[in-house]
């Protein structure tokens, strides 16, 4: 998964609790070789009826030629929690054998690492919200695998069988991630990826889930709340560099994603 030029430049070990563990590795690469965003589950029986599973996640840093893997492991007492039949009822793999599956790392299980990194006001409540994190983690990533794309039977999403019609869509969602400080309209969107707005907007949908001006919106709500939280930051600061034509347009959709005022995560 890392490829074999990376570099591992840090790694910040995160125990959640003695079922799951979590580790942050920062890895460099060389700028030819920087691997694309991918997920991948890993199964390792050590015994009858014993399991270890990890996840692991990997996202360019942007602008750099390094990137952030979270690596969680979810330990034999993890799933201990759950009688054998449920384990091994209509999986897409056995639990018996060691196994690897490779997903995407959707709008969704983004969020979910960002909030896996978050601070919470007592230890204890932040253990039990990573615990819940990496748990939706695991979930969304057995969702991922349990429900392999299939080309949708709606006559204007039949293009999506083809992967280069498929790449159009990824390579639209990567152009949201890296301009979020210049939002795009979906005709320019189409004109960058060579598509059709109406097929852009529905194969969007088909394979993130969310439309592009939903998607969008939680890429900049998420850049916010990061930027928010820095040092020497005001509300006017971040509504300029995410690219909204005033403050109050970005505090009133903040608030409406968040329940929260822009003001109140400044430090």
């Amino acid at each position: 998964m890392l490829g074999d030029n990376a570099e591992l430049l840090a790694c910040e070990p995160m125990p959640i609790n003695k079922y799951i563990h979590v580790e942050w590795l920062e890895i460099a690469y060389p700028e030819s070789e920087m691997p694309e965003d991918t997920g991948r589950l890993h199964l390792f029986p050590i015994d009858d009826n014993k399991f270890c599973l990890q996840l692991a996640y990997l996202q360019e840093n942007q602008n750099t030629t390094t990137a952030s893997v979270c690596v969680i492991q979810f330990l034999p007492a993890f799933f201990d929690q759950y009688p054998a039949d449920v384990l091994m009822a209509n999986q897409p793999f056995r639990f018996d054998q060691t196994t690897e599956q490779q997903f995407s790392i959707c709008s969704q299980s983004r969020l979910l690492l960002e909030q896996l990194q978050q601070q919470a006001p007592t230890a204890f409540i932040q253990a039990l919200q990573q615990s819940e994190t990496a748990i939706q983690l695991l979930r969304r990533a057995l969702e991922c695998i349990t429900t392999p794309f299939t080309a949708c039977q709606v006559p204007a999403c039949r293009f999506l069988a083809h992967e280069s019609e498929r790449e159009k869509i990824i390579h639209a969602r990567q152009i949201l991630e890296q301009q979020l400080d210049q939002p795009l309209t979906i005709r320019e969107l189409s004109r960058k990826v060579a598509m059709n707005e109406c097929y852009l907007k529905k194969g969007f949908k088909t394979l993130t889930g969310k439309t592009i001006h939903e998607y969008q919106q939680e890429l900049r709500i998420s850049k916010a709340k990061h930027l928010l939280q820095q040092d020497g930051q005001s509300v006017s600061d971040v509504a300029n560099t995410l690219g909204y034509s005033s403050i109050s347009h970005f505090s009133t959709a903040f608030k409406k994603a968040t329940g929260m005022k822009p003001c109140e995560l400044l430090r």
